[in-house]
C-alpha cells in the first residue's frame, strides 16, 4: 500500500494533479472529505475545521488555543484514513503530520507567479490585480499557520521527498514522475513503518480526545499501550485519572493506559513558609 500527500500554493494544480494520480493508481482522493469525517466526529462545525487549518493565527487564538485544538482534531480524522493505505492527499497540513513516517511520499508542487494568476483570473473571472492580491493573501496566510505551529516554512524543501516546478512540467508528466517515485521500495510499506502510523494515529486520537478539557496532555502510544503525561500538577490526581479514564471510554486499540500526573498539593510543611 502506498500513501502520498501533495502540498502545494493556491492555484498551484495540486488539486487537478492529486486526482490524476488517483486515478491512475487506483487509489482514493481526500481533502475536504478528512474535514467532514472530523467535524462529524468531533461535532464541531466544518467551518471551523476549515478556518483552523487554512486562516492564520488571530490574537484570540494565541490566547485561546482555539486553532490548536481543531488541528488536534482534524490530525486524529487524517491519521485514521491514512493508516488505511492506498490514499492520495491533497489538503493543508498533511506533510506535517507524518514527517516521521518514511514510506508516506511527500510532494511539493510549484508554480510561477504568472501562471498562478492567470488560473485564478479564468477560474473566478476576475482581474489580474484582484487575483494577485488573493494569491498574496493565501501565501501569507499558509506561511503565518505553519509557522505559528510548528515553527516551520511550508517552502521549506526539506520538509518534502520531491518537490516539482510545473512551469515547464505537464500535468501528464508530473504524474509520471511522482507515479515511478511512489514505485521505489523505500515508499513502500513495511511491517516497521505500518505500525509506526498506528501508533500515531492513536496517539493523534486519544490527545484529540483529551485536548478540550487537557490542552498540555502529551501522549506516547506503542502497540495499544497509552502514556499520557499532564506537565502541570493537579489538585486531585485520582479525579483527574478517572476524567481521562472517562473520556477515551470508546475509543478502539487502547489496551492499557498509564498516566503521569503530579499533584499540586504542598506539604504541611512548606503551606507554613
Amino acid at each position: 500500500m502506498s500513501i502520498i500527500t501533495i502540498s502545494r500554493s493556491f492555484c498551484s494544480k495540486g488539486s487537478l494533479v492529486a486526482e490524476r494520480i488517483a486515478a491512475a493508481m487506483g487509489y482514493d482522493c481526500i481533502s475536504r472529505e478528512i474535514l467532514l469525517e472530523a467535524s462529524e466526529q468531533f461535532n464541531v462545525p466544518e467551518i471551523k475545521l476549515a478556518r483552523a487549518i487554512h486562516d492564520g493565527p488571530s490574537v484570540y487564538d494565541r490566547f485561546s488555543h482555539g486553532k490548536e485544538c481543531y488541528i488536534a482534531f482534524i490530525k486524529a480524522a487524517l491519521l485514521n484514513r491514512l493508516k488505511k493505505g492506498n490514499v492520495v492527499y491533497h489538503g493543508l497540513a498533511g506533510h506535517f503530520f507524518v514527517q516521521d513516517i518514511p514510506h508516506i511520499l511527500k510532494i511539493r508542487l510549484l508554480s510561477d507567479m504568472q501562471t498562478r494568476i492567470a488560473d485564478e483570473m479564468a477560474r473566478e473571472q476576475v482581474t489580474e490585480e484582484i487575483a494577485r492580491k488573493r494569491i498574496a493573501k493565501d501565501d501569507k496566510e499558509r506561511c503565518n499557520w505553519s509557522h505559528h505551529l510548528y515553527k516551520i516554512d511550508t517552502r521549506d524543501p526539506e520538509l518534502y521527498d520531491l518537490s516539482i516546478n510545473l512551469r515547464h512540467v505537464s500535468v501528464e508528466d508530473c504524474v509520471t514522475i511522482i507515479r515511478n517515485t511512489a514505485d521505489l521500495a523505500y515508499f513502500r510499506e513495511s511491517g516497521e513503518t505500518k505500525n509506526r502510523l498506528e501508533n500515531l494515529a492513536l496517539a493523534a486520537t486519544v490527545r484529540a480526545s483529551l485536548v478540550n478539557r487537557y490542552y498540555n496532555a502529551e501522549v506516547t502510544t506503542r502497540e495499544g499501550s497509552v502514556v499520557i503525561k499532564l506537565p502541570d500538577p493537579v489538585t486531585k490526581v485520582d479525579k483527574t485519572k478517572e476524567e481521562i479514564r472517562a473520556l477515551l471510554t470508546e475509543i478502539k486499540g487502547i489496551k492499557d493506559i498509564y498516566m503521569d500526573i503530579k499533584s499540586s498539593s504542598m506539604p504541611r510543611t512548606a503551606m507554613h513558609k
